[in-house]
């Protein structure tokens, strides 16, 4: 499963991105640095991630260090996946 191209995928398709998500590398920073990118997109990335890969997101798992780049998105759901 290519996890990074699901993720940008997700990043596009909730945040109506228009395909922007398609350049985004590793390094690209998320929260704080793309305005679509609030509380509200939050929540509906992980409930979408969810229904995607088919984990469950506890309330204490969710803090900004995972939001902060495609990186760190990736690498939870990679570790998600894995647990």
């Amino acid at each position: 499963m290519d996890v990074k191209g699901e993720v940008l995928s997700i990043l596009d398709e909730v945040l109506s991105l228009k395909g922007r998500a398609a350049s985004f590398t590793l390094e690209t920073p998320l929260l704080g640095a793309l305005p679509e990118l609030d509380s509200m997109a939050v929540v509906a990335l992980i409930t979408t991630m969810e229904e995607r890969f088919g984990f469950m997101v506890d309330d204490d798992e969710i803090d900004g260090a995972s939001f902060a780049s495609v990186a760190t998105l990736v690498g939870f759901v990679q570790g998600k996946l894995a647990a």
